[in-house]
C-alpha cells in the first residue's frame, strides 16, 4: 500500500507570505497529491540579479514568473534604443502575462534589484489548473489583477497635470503592497527616479520636482527610497486633480 505524499508545508510556506498568488501553491481544498503535483512543477526557484532579463522582445512563452523577493519592470525598446516602462512587478506579482495572445513575449522583463522567481512551466500550468477548479479560478483572478494594473497604468498616462501623475502612482503603490500583506503607509521604492519617469512619460527633473513638493507640502515623507505617506486624503485629492476646501473658499469670496 502506497503511503499518501509527506507535505512540508513549511518549506511551501516559505518564501510564500506575501505572495498574490500563494493559492495556486495551497488553495482551499486541494488534496495532498494535487498540492505535491503542484510544488513539482514550480521546477525553478532561482536568484536573479540586478539588470538580469527573465525574457527579451520576441522570446516563446515558455514559462511564468513569480517574484518571490524583489521587484521587476517591463519594458519596451523603442527603434532608436530608448526604454519605456510598461509597469511594475512586486513580490507575489505574475511576470509574463504579456505573450498569453501570441505567444511570443512583446516586451522584456527586467530585474529592478537583486531577486528570486519562482519560474512555472506555461504549459504544465495550464494543464494542472484544467484538473484542479480552485487552481484554475485563482489564476484567473490574478490574471484580472494584472489586466486592472495595465488599466491604472493607461489612467495615470491620461492625466493632464504632473502631480496628479505622481500622486496616482505612489497611491497605487500603497494600495498594491497592502495587497501583498505589506503596509500601505510605509514602503520602499524598487525602481529608480528615472524609471518612474519613463512610467509616468514624465521628465526625471519633474519627477523628482513632484516628491519635493510633496514632502514640502507634509504629504509625504521620503528618504532615499524609502516612502512614508502622511496625509492620505491629500494624496488620494491631488490624484483626482480635486481642489482642496481651502481652493474652494477662495473661489467662493472671489
Amino acid at each position: 500500500m502506497n503511503e499518501p505524499p509527506t507535505l512540508d508545508l513549511i518549506r511551501l510556506r516559505r518564501g510564500c507570505t506575501y505572495c498574490s498568488v500563494r493559492q495556486l501553491c495551497l488553495p482551499a481544498g486541494i488534496g495532498s497529491e494535487d498540492l505535491v503535483h503542484l510544488d513539482r512543477i514550480v521546477e525553478h526557484r532561482r536568484p536573479v540579479a540586478r539588470g538580469e532579463r527573465l525574457f527579451r522582445l520576441g522570446d516563446p512563452l515558455t514559462s511564468v514568473y513569480i517574484a518571490r523577493e524583489g521587484a521587476f519592470k517591463s519594458v519596451s525598446i523603442s527603434e532608436d534604443g530608448e526604454e519605456q516602462v510598461l509597469g511594475f512587478h512586486l513580490p507575489g506579482e505574475l511576470i509574463g502575462l504579456d505573450a498569453l495572445g501570441s505567444g511570443l513575449h512583446r516586451c522584456e522583463g527586467v530585474a529592478l534589484v537583486a531577486a528570486n522567481v519562482c519560474e512555472v512551466p506555461y504549459e504544465q500550468l495550464g494543464q494542472i489548473a484544467a484538473e484542479v477548479p480552485a487552481l484554475q479560478q485563482q489564476l484567473l483572478r490574478v490574471i484580472g489583477q494584472s489586466v486592472g494594473r495595465d488599466q491604472d497604468h493607461l489612467g495615470i498616462l491620461v492625466r493632464r497635470q504632473a502631480n496628479e501623475r505622481i500622486a496616482l502612482f505612489l497611491h497605487s503603490m500603497g494600495e498594491r503592497y497592502r495587497n501583498i500583506g505589506m503596509s500601505d503607509r510605509q514602503f520602499t521604492l524598487p525602481m529608480s527616479r528615472e524609471d518612474i519617469a519613463r512610467f509616468l512619460g514624465l521628465a526625471l527633473e519633474t519627477v523628482s520636482r513632484g516628491f519635493t513638493r510633496l514632502q514640502d507640502d507634509g504629504v509625504i515623507t521620503v528618504t532615499g527610497r524609502r516612502v512614508e505617506i502622511l496625509n492620505v486624503p491629500e494624496l488620494l485629492r491631488l490624484s483626482h486633480g480635486m481642489e482642496s476646501s481651502s481652493d474652494d473658499s477662495k473661489q467662493r469670496r472671489a
